[in-house]
């Protein structure tokens, strides 16, 4: 969903009949900013500029009569701070105050006390600061260039910055502002399924559903095994060849694996597989689900467990569209998968496997599901005799992460109830893996094995975790900023 961003430009009202010009200079830059940001594709709804508690009042009640989801404060120039709390106190919008100066420098044997405070963006932040913290309002700053293409007729310096790289770091901050705040917006309008019960005896799983609604705003619907037999039973036979389709374009239908009990998959299991993928598909659609969380325990020769043996593939697929899919009932995960998602990074669901001290790498993955998407190479079915630690046998895939920058997103709860997000940054290589039909990744952090553990498992993380492809840390901790959750970085 697009982000709706709110933004203003402060300055000070006596200024304007004291230096002619610089009121228009400030309008500029703020229609230059409104306009950068509307490319990324965000709704913007800018108030202009603000230079009294009156003007300020206006603004937060623009912000909030537009539902704006964040808040870009521009300092032109110097502005007092009472003219700037208002809008926050009445629009309690995440707030960014932008300190973009036009130029790399002043021409100081020219410059006017106007020109001088079209460049003093920087005098008024840290009184803004100040009075936010002391009025208990959150922001955030960034600080550069502002990056304009041209330099106005009225500068007195070279005002054309938007190859500095000062520029380019201020606006992929920006950016990342407003992707973050986009996915913040999206992930609290996504109804997660929780489908069957958590993995008994998986303690760092259990989940209160209101604690998450609350801190993090989603819905989450309830679901039984018997919702799912319901959508299994209005199953065609015309909605299986369209999943085996997918299934034949997506995956490599393995042989044998290492262990003798992975074997190439039957005929029966593929259409089985092929028939709960349609059965999942109907039942997302029937709920208007967005993500899931899913485990069913069961006993032996039931009907739901017959169901379950299928899951794997199918929630690989949902995975590949946009529904991620969590095993064992770890909702916390299925938020950090749907994060990733969102983002447009993956997110598959890991765990870790083991440690290659010879390559230096940690393994990482699951026995699924898996998000095709970010797959090196085409992933690859095989057919279990066993599910370890599972009931049941069936069809699983066989995979890894495409090679390159990877981060993994945790999402874990602390003794007091808080949610924190837990992000590492590191590479994805092109090691050897088990066939054994679980998903495997190697990853090389920038210390050794045993140093990373050290600090992954210091900070109590929930044993899964989603694994993203590029390095997306400093944008999902502006996700948890937005959030308001607390967050640490490996």
């Amino acid at each position: 969903m697009k982000a709706r961003i709110g933004i203003y430009t402060v300055g000070l009202s006596t200024y304007w009949n004291q230096f002619e010009g610089l009121r228009d200079r400030l309008s500029l830059y703020n229609s230059f900013i409104s306009e950068k940001i509307e490319k990324t594709g965000a709704e913007v709804f800018n108030f202009g500029i603000v230079d009294s508690i009156e003007k300020a009042t206006e603004c937060g009640e623009f912000f909030n009569s537009n539902n704006v989801d964040l808040i870009f404060l521009h300092c032109g120039t110097y502005a007092t701070s009472a003219a700037v709390v208002p809008v926050h106190r009445i629009c309690k919008s995440k707030t960014v105050i932008l300190n973009l100066q036009p130029c790399r420098k002043v021409n100081y044997s020219k410059t006017t006390t106007g020109e001088w405070l079209a460049h003093c963006n920087a005098c008024a932040v840290p009184e803004i600061c100040n009075a936010f913290t002391r009025c208990g309002i959150e922001y955030e700053v960034v600080n550069g260039l502002l990056g304009l293409g041209f330099t106005p007729e009225i500068s007195l310096t070279d005002e054309n910055t938007e190859n500095d790289p000062e520029a380019i770091r201020a606006w992929k901050e920006i950016e990342e502002w407003v992707l973050a705040a986009g996915a913040v917006k999206t992930l609290q309008r996504t109804k997660f399924g929780f489908l069957g019960n958590t993995y008994s005896g998986m303690l760092d799983l259990y989940s209160d559903f209101t604690m998450m609604t609350g801190q993090l705003g989603i819905n989450i619907e309830i679901l039984e095994m018997c919702d799912l037999k319901s959508c299994f039973d209005q199953v065609l036979d015309s909605d299986i060849e369209k999943e085996k389709a997918r299934i034949n374009n997506l995956f490599v239908i393995g042989g044998s694996g290492a262990d003798p009990r992975v074997k190439r998959p039957t005929e029966e299991q593929l259409n089985w597989s092929a028939r709960i993928a349609a059965s999942q598909r109907k039942m997302v659609q029937k709920f208007g689900l967005g993500a899931l969380a899913y485990y069913y325990h069961g006993s032996d020769g039931t009907e739901y467990e017959s169901l379950q043996e299928g899951f794997i593939v199918g929630h690989s697929l949902l995975t590949a569209e946009g529904v991620p899919c969590a095993g064992e009932g770890d909702l916390k995960t299925a938020v950090a998968m749907k994060i990733c998602d969102i983002l447009k990074s993956g997110g598959s669901f890991c765990e870790i496997v083991t440690t290659d001290y010879e390559q230096g790498t940690i393994l990482m993955g699951h026995d699924g599901p898996f998000h095709v998407k970010i797959a090196e190479g085409k992933p690859i079915l095989r057919g279990m005799e066993v599910y370890h630690g599972k009931r049941g046998t069936g069809v699983s895939v066989e995979a890894k992460v495409r090679k390159g920058p990877v981060t993994n997103l945790g999402l874990t709860q602390t003794n007091n109830g808080k949610l924190k997000f837990i992000i590492s940054e590191g590479v994805s290589t092109d090691g050897e893996i088990m066939t054994i039909g679980n998903t495997q990744t190697h990853v090389k952090f920038s210390c050794e094995p045993d140093e990373y553990m050290d600090k992954w498992f210091k900070e109590a993380p929930t044993h899964h975790f989603a694994m993203s492809v590029g390095h997306n840390a400093s944008l999902f901790e502006k996700v948890a900023k937005i959030l308001n959750i607390s967050y640490v970085v490996i």
